[in-house]
């Protein structure tokens, strides 16, 4: 995988977003030197669970909507890749990674390093000799992550360790028994030293400054300062101050901004214009790997760039996708890696099937759930779509909806252990997704569960089964109208309105 060289060269559309694991599709769809700028802001490695907060407010935990976890564990695919990297043609990312499994053992920590050593390994191949590179990370992994990053990118085109304060420490965000954290780490690289691009960035001087340093006035009452030369330096002429490498004028999102949209780990649009400005120009290509909600690929749109974006979650493509179409009207987004028939939802479930339960909860609105609902050993929970119940118009109860997905066989069972499971979540209602056509004892256990009264005039039946064919024919499940989408809308703005 990771030592593969890809000779294959596709027609990739200037907005472009792809489902499925960053690293097969690097090494099986992305071109050698395609890109000019390349951000990713992976997880850290915090050993966090993510969770989305609801636009209406904070809910009980087990109804919120899990995004992603941070914590990395020893898989098959892990183990495999170690393998790969401890052989690789680079000698020194052999020599490094069996020095680091050796120094930090096989733990988590290895684990993600593993990973992104694998991953950066061809996001350095795509990158043009011209372009650049931002890594966004904390303290937790920055230290491991420069060393891999000096090793595959050489410390010669090592340009900056960014540090961004993400806003004003205050005494909650800790205990007391260290300094309050406060910052992230952009890791900052480029192709070749020699060929790169860098556009100096600057930041408006305050009055402050102004009133202190400019404090001369000619004849046309124009202000100015002398320089040691004695030379009039004016302000008018002057572009700012220019951009060091300790950012602490660009602030992080707070609850009331236009642009949150509720994704935990969502970075200020002004933090990507900073990047994006410094390291490349109208009509270059831009790369976020780890897209998210996607940022990224929002600035890019507004700074006229064109965009890629890849991320694993189909509930960040669809933020994405609403995110842009918000803005833009009209805009046309190639998404890469979704189904578009039964055959490839057939493939999906065959190769990867968190993909394919990730896919089919989307189908009916769902989202992956948080906490204890989370998939474990005897629960099997694989969505949630929240609604509000009607029966009491005077109050109105959030209830959850519970999804399950199968990608292989099925039977009866699988009905009885759905029925088993929204009684003991106390869910009034559960839907079975699967890839092949129910049995007939799978429809008769699913009549004989009865309705539920949704309101007073208005029932649903409480179990019902989608299967991938009837979707594509056309079909769907029987739901409440009024259900709650966690992430909040992106709000349009003048310039957006119209594409260029």
């Amino acid at each position: 995988m990771v030592i593969k060289k890809i000779k294959m060269l596709m027609n990739i559309s200037n907005r472009t977003l792809f489902f499925g694991d960053n690293l097969k599709i690097l090494e099986e769809k992305i071109p050698d030197e395609f890109f000019d700028l390349i951000y990713l802001d992976p997880p850290f490695n915090s050993n966090k669970n993510y969770n989305v907060l609801f636009k209406e407010g904070k809910v009980d935990s087990s109804a919120q909507i899990h995004a992603f976890e941070d914590t990395w564990e020893w898989t098959d695919e892990t183990v495999k890749l170690l393998k790969e990297l401890k052989t690789n043609y680079n000698p020194k990312v052999a020599i490094l990674i069996n020095s680091l499994t050796e120094f930090i053992g096989h733990n988590p920590m290895m684990a993600y390093l593993v990973n992104m050593t694998a991953r950066i390994i061809p996001l350095h191949r795509v990158l043009k000799s011209t372009g650049s590179l931002y890594l966004h990370c904390d303290s937790t992994a920055s230290h491991y992550l420069k060393i891999i990053l000096d090793v595959i990118f050489g410390t010669e085109n090592f340009r900056n360790e960014i540090v961004w304060e993400r806003g004003t420490a205050s005494g909650g965000k800790a205990g007391g028994d260290k300094f309050v954290p406060n910052h992230d780490i952009i890791l900052f690289y480029v192709k070749d030293v020699d060929k790169k691009l860098f556009n100096r960035q600057y930041i408006e001087y305050t009055k402050e400054y102004v009133e202190q340093r400019f404090k001369y006035t000619d004849e046309k009452g124009r202000r100015y300062r002398l320089q040691l030369s004695n030379r009039k330096q004016y302000l008018d002429e002057s572009r700012g101050k220019p951009v060091s490498d300790i950012w602490t004028d660009i602030f992080p999102i707070n609850p009331m901004a236009k642009e949150k949209l509720g994704y935990p780990t969502q970075k200020p649009e002004a933090l990507l214009e900073r990047i994006i400005e410094a390291s490349s120009k109208e009509g270059y290509w831009i790369l976020d790997p780890f897209c998210g909600c996607g940022t990224t690929v929002a600035v890019a749109e507004k700074t006229h760039r064109n965009w890629v974006g890849i991320d694993i979650s189909m509930q960040a493509i669809k933020v994405i996708e609403q995110r842009l179409k918000d803005h833009y009207s009209g805009i046309k987004i190639h998404t890469d890696g979704i189904p578009m028939d039964y055959e490839s939802a057939s493939r999906l479930a065959q190769n990867d099937k968190f993909a394919f339960q990730d896919w089919a909860i989307s189908l009916i609105g769902a989202y992956p759930p948080s906490g204890e609902l989370r998939k474990g050993a005897d629960r099997g929970i694989d969505g949630v779509i929240l609604f509000y119940e009607k029966v009491d118009l005077r109050n109105p109860k959030l209830k959850k909806i519970i999804i399950q997905v199968k990608g292989g066989g099925t039977g009866r069972g699988d009905i009885a252990k759905l029925k088993g499971d929204i009684e003991r979540e106390d869910a009034p209602m559960g839907v079975l997704v699967i890839l092949h056509d129910p049995t007939a004892e799978m429809k008769r256990e699913t009549a004989l569960a009865g309705e539920y009264k949704y309101s007073n005039n208005i029932s649903f039946p409480k179990i019902q089964i989608l299967s991938i064919k009837d979707w594509f024919n056309g079909l769907g499940v029987k739901l409440p109208t009024d259900t709650v989408n966690p992430f909040k809308r992106a709000e349009a703005k003048a310039d957006q309105q119209k594409l260029i």
